[in-house]
């Protein structure tokens, strides 16, 4: 009895799902495979969002491009064929068709940066519970639903592949590519090797953490060392010629007005 409840119930979410769920289907024949594959490859990087699944993307990969073209056309036809126009149109319409993808590569620009910043603090928590006892995994585990950032989930994602039979050096490996974070993959490197060799867990741990760390530290260095430059343009543009004018203003009216 028990068995046949669980069995309608999973019936009746399966097909509201479906009913939910629209079909693009059409979105998935206009594209081509390496398409197909490139949009695969950011959606993995963006974390899998859940409201942008792929035949959702190429759908509104094509809503974009026949809503450019549209409003191409359109200005064309009110504007009798204007030359600017018409460049502005061939702009728009591939942009139009990329945005979606763009959207998604911000998105996972975004998520790498996070991952790289909550990595050393997350290595601290995992080699604290390794040397108070745990083991490696049920550190990682402990680390992971903890977590609230994309590297916990990541790392939530990694121990439930090993727990269905996938070797774990496979699911490092496939934690390196989903990521793309060069510091994470320094990391599982040393974890795969560290493995292979016998190596101390603890120690691995340690020295992984004191590097992220002295890493995150440069990069706010650097940053910081970027600001002046990055000041110096609008500085220029927009407060300089604000200051002339209210100090050097009065002078030169008063020497219009004595000399004309």
């Amino acid at each position: 009895m028990v068995r046949e409840n669980l069995r309608i119930g999973l019936l009746s979410a399966t097909s509201t799902d479906v009913r939910e769920a629209p079909d693009f289907g059409w979105a998935q024949r206009l594209t081509t495979g390496k398409g197909r594959e490139r949009l695969e490859t950011l959606y993995s990087k963006a974390g899998r969002p859940a409201g942008w699944p792929i035949p959702r993307l190429l759908a509104y990969k094509t809503y974009a491009l026949g809503a450019a073209l549209l409003v191409g056309l359109l200005l064309l036809s009110l504007t009798g064929g204007n030359g600017m126009i018409l460049l502005m149109t061939v702009v728009m319409v591939p942009v139009g068709y990329f945005l979606p993808e763009l959207l998604l590569y911000s998105r996972g620009i975004e998520r790498q940066k996070a991952i790289g910043l909550e990595l050393a603090d997350t290595l601290d928590q995992m080699m604290i519970a390794v040397e108070a006892g745990l083991g490696f995994e049920s550190a990682m585990a402990r680390a992971g639903h903890n977590g609230k950032g994309p590297l916990a989930e990541e790392l939530v994602r990694t121990l439930q592949e090993m727990r269905v039979g996938i070797p774990r050096r496979d699911a490092y490996l496939a934690l390196e590519q989903r990521t793309d974070v060069p510091d994470l993959r320094q990391f599982t490197r040393a974890v795969i090797q560290a493995d292979a060799y016998g190596i101390s867990i603890a120690s691995v741990l340690r020295t992984q953490a004191n590097e992220m760390r002295i890493k995150r530290k440069q990069r706010a260095e650097e940053a910081a060392q970027k600001i002046p430059t990055k000041i110096l343009l609008p500085l220029m543009l927009f407060i300089l010629p604000v200051l002339f004018i209210a100090v050097l203003g009065p002078t030169v009216i008063n020497v219009l007005n004595t000399f004309l």
